[in-house]
């Protein structure tokens, strides 16, 4: 077993496991410093189906496969963006909200950073202000970054990690 950020041994009989920016990985000792470590998961509980088989209860948060991962990515400064478009128009929030069927509540949340719209509410306001968005999303050739004494992609190999 490898470490998920930067590819040295873990021992498999013990792995430690850190939670790091929100996402729980495998770690060696070293790279467990830069989140807080977590105990061990508990066994998943099993739901009985028709076929008698055995599977795990939270199906519902597994990763993406190739053909589903998202093609569009909501754009950086999609708050600021939406409070111009209005104000281009000449349109306090209570327009806004009437216009797209959204509460006032909810456009001053997405104008001031603190809500992310989903894809159904971002096209709302797409349509209804002519602005863009949603730009594409290329997809990254993660092969060329194979660690090289494993043969495998860690999260070291794609990106820089600031040492305080």
């Amino acid at each position: 077993m490898e470490c998920e950020i930067c590819g040295k041994p873990v021992p498999e009989n013990n792995p430690i496991r850190a939670k790091i920016e929100g996402s729980v990985m495998v770690v060696c000792k070293e790279c467990s410093k830069l989140g807080t470590i977590q105990k061990t998961p508990p066994k998943p509980k099993f739901v009985k189906q028709d076929n008698k088989s055995r599977r795990p209860a939270n199906t519902r948060n597994r990763a993406y496969t190739r053909s589903e991962e998202p093609t569009e990515e909501l754009i950086e400064d999609f708050s600021l963006e939406v409070r111009k478009a209005r104000e281009s128009k000449n349109w306090s929030r209570e327009d806004l909200g009437k216009k797209i069927n959204e509460r006032v509540s909810v456009i001053t949340r997405i104008e001031t950073g603190k809500m992310t719209p989903d894809n159904k509410l971002t096209k709302k306001l797409e349509k209804a202000l002519n602005i863009k968005l949603l730009e594409e999303v290329d997809n990254i050739d993660l092969n060329q970054f194979i660690n090289s004494s494993s043969g495998e992609r860690t999260l070291g190999n794609i990106m820089k990690i600031k040492r305080k």
